[in-house]
């Protein structure tokens, strides 16, 4: 639709911040009348912080409203290839694995939705997919580059599958290293989804960065899409915010985890983004340690899992909890592009 300013992509990944963000705020609103109507609410842990009981039966699955925001915005202001239309299928993919588990949970009110093992079998197979499409159709070479550091070749056990006048390469440390990557961001920025604006919030920082490391590195269409996301943020954010009128679902944060590991993949910055997206790696392992820990000990080691509950029960208002963290994932993002600029001027 906007192809006549092809010759400012600036101007195109700006306008698919804009974009992101106006349509779901425009949207949005109809979606919570629709849900409310509906008495479709999010169902409240009950070994959670005792503030968030007030928050039982606040409309939930905002995320697929940022999905159709997303996909109408890299639509109308992008000029979509095969690279996007394999990043919004993956997420799209990711969002209605979401989706099942949030109307498994309103359904049958509870906050547990499916199980563990089938919401990681979904995402393990939906990240398979994209990373043997992101290698055999567009190219994507199966090393990791650790900046100034060194490159890994993970490309070096490879099995070669004939198929009909082309053939599949399956580069298995690759594909392993890579399903770890976004099946982990996946769990990552799910976890991060226990406040109001929290997840949303930086998210949108991060995307930001990877949309900025996608321009420089000439791929427009990545930039728009990341742009994008980063805008659906900012729009839901206007709903989100403490006290939240809707909050975005497994649809929306597992969607979005997804939408991130996809994009390191197609930027090349699989290690970078570790640090970029620092905070959800934080959130995730405060899960692993709280767990490992307790069965070790039979104690705590922190308050409660994930990371921010803690500091909701050493009293930080929740409110404070999230612009900190706001805070420290800027911090992380910054970090991480720093390094990864620094990379690119030396090469």
């Amino acid at each position: 639709m906007f192809s006549f300013f092809a010759a400012y992509p600036t101007f195109l990944v700006f306008l698919g911040t804009v974009f992101g963000m106006v349509l779901t705020i425009l949207f949005m609103p109809a979606f919570i009348r629709f849900l409310r109507r509906g008495h479709i609410g999010q169902q409240v842990r009950d070994d959670g912080p005792q503030t968030h009981l007030v928050k039982q039966g606040t409309p939930t699955m905002g995320g697929v409203i940022m999905l159709i925001a997303v996909a109408l915005t890299i639509l109308l202001v992008g000029l979509p290839d095969l690279e996007t239309y394999l990043l919004l299928g993956a997420v799209v993919l990711t969002g209605v694995l979401g989706l099942i588990d949030d109307v498994s949970k309103v359904a049958h009110a509870r906050s547990l939705g499916l199980t563990p093992a089938a919401k990681l079998v979904g995402q393990f197979v939906i990240a398979a997919i994209f990373v043997l499409c992101a290698v055999n159709l567009l190219g994507i070479p199966p090393t990791v580059e650790i900046p100034f550091i060194y490159t890994f070749d993970l490309g070096i056990l490879t099995t070669t599958i004939p198929m009909g006048d082309g053939q599949l390469q399956i580069p298995w440390l690759y594909l392993l290293f890579c399903l770890i990557l976004l099946v982990g961001m996946c769990n990552a920025v799910n976890l991060t989804d226990g406040l109001d604006g929290l997840a949303a919030g930086t998210v949108m920082i991060v995307m930001l960065v990877m949309a900025a490391i996608a321009y420089r590195e000439n791929m427009l269409e990545p930039s728009i899409f990341a742009a994008a996301v980063a805008g659906t943020c900012v729009g839901f954010l206007w709903f989100n915010s403490h006290p939240a009128d809707i909050f975005m679902g497994d649809t929306g944060s597992l969607a979005l985890g997804m939408a991130l590991g996809c994009l390191a993949v197609v930027t090349k910055t699989e290690f970078v983004v570790i640090i970029i997206g620092g905070l959800f790696v934080c959130e995730a392992l405060s899960v692993i340690i709280q767990v490992w820990h307790f069965r070790r000990t039979g104690r705590r080691a922190f308050l409660m899992a994930p990371l921010h509950h803690h500091f909701e029960k050493k009293g930080w208002s929740e409110t404070k909890v999230v612009v900190r963290f706001w805070i420290i994932s800027g911090t992380f993002a910054i970090c991480g592009f720093v390094l990864y600029f620094a990379e690119s001027l030396v090469a």
